[in-house]
């Protein structure tokens, strides 16, 4: 959805961008395309993309393009140094989950396809000693796995598998690769619908799928990540500079939509002002629907065209959100 995240963006000539993830650099490279004296500061958890970046970095002028290494919760400690304030850039952009390059490579722990280590972290330097997946699955009892996996994916079954990984580490020892763990979760289904389940575009999907999801949230603490991301963009954004967002599982969108929308993440309704004023809401609370710090862009979210989910099967639970900062107190 590069040219739909560029359509909001809106980049320009001596404005200031920061790629939250940055990835493979597909999106820094379409800012700096579509304007080539912009400067990006290219934000990732992953080393392996922050050395993609200083590379890209070389075929600009100095100081066009910046990395910074860190996870969205430790941003705000960085930037200053890079020589941004609060209240300056003038576009964010967030393209959430993991990305194309940690999926394809199976030393990463990520995907099913290929046999790896179950590591599944977004930072594997030797100085992170944030646990692994191995560390989640040998180490939580049968209930912290079972809510685990039910939180994070909404597996239907997520008792059983909890309860076939316990059992399963308890007669083989530790679990230590991707291929393991997967097998072990199938055992927990009937035969015949280990690949029963379909995924958007009607292909059948692994009954692991779902697990290996949560157990990557869980162990890269995503969801607080994001919350604390878009934080930091409203921080650091002008007002009515833009920040778009790609999400792709419906935590992140919930998350995302609610920001956006001014909404309290512990809210379970979305009220109006007459129905806030029907249950005598606080002045605060009144006080805080009339002063939104976000207008979104649209109501409706942008999804990918059909065509493009068939060149690339990843982008089809793709989500674009787009809001712009208004004017308010930090």
């Amino acid at each position: 959805m590069a040219e739909e995240v560029m359509q909001h963006l809106k980049p320009k000539n001596e404005q200031l961008y920061i790629d939250m993830t940055f990835g493979g650099g597909g999106h820094t490279r379409q800012i700096l395309a579509h304007a080539p004296q912009a400067r990006v500061i290219c934000v990732d958890r992953d080393p392996t993309a922050i050395s993609i970046a200083q590379e890209l970095a070389n075929s600009y002028s100095p100081g066009q393009i910046q990395t910074c290494h860190t996870k969205f919760s430790l941003i705000h400690t960085l930037l200053p140094e890079l020589g941004v304030t609060p209240g300056t850039v003038d576009g964010v952009l967030f393209d959430l989950g993991a990305s194309s390059m940690q999926f394809d490579q199976k030393t990463r722990g990520f995907s099913l396809s290929a046999d790896g280590p179950l590591d599944m972290r977004m930072d594997q330097s030797s100085d992170n000693s944030e646990p692994s997946a191995a560390d989640v699955v040998n180490g939580f009892d049968e209930l912290e796995l079972g809510l685990i996996i039910k939180k994070y994916s909404g597996e239907k079954n997520a008792r059983k598998v909890a309860h076939a990984i316990v059992e399963a580490r308890s007669a083989f020892g530790r679990i230590s690769r991707t291929q393991q763990l997967a097998d072990i979760i199938a055992s927990a289904f009937p035969e015949r619908l280990q690949y029963s389940r379909k995924d958007k575009l009607k292909r059948l999907s692994h009954v692991a799928t779902q697990t290996f999801m949560a157990l990557r949230i869980f162990v890269n603490n995503e969801m607080n990540e994001v919350n604390n991301g878009l934080e930091v963009a409203h921080y650091y954004l002008r007002p009515g500079a833009c920040c778009v967002t790609l999400t792709f599982h419906s935590l992140e969108d919930r998350i995302v939509k609610r920001h956006f929308h001014d909404i309290d993440l512990d809210s379970k309704a979305n009220l109006s002002l007459r129905q806030m004023r029907h249950k005598k809401a606080s002045t605060a609370e009144i006080e805080q629907i009339l002063h939104k710090r976000w207008t979104p862009i649209s109501k409706k979210i942008v999804a990918p065209s059909s065509s493009e989910c068939e060149s690339n099967p990843r982008a089809r639970s793709a989500k674009l959100r787009a809001a712009v900062k208004n004017e308010t107190n930090q």
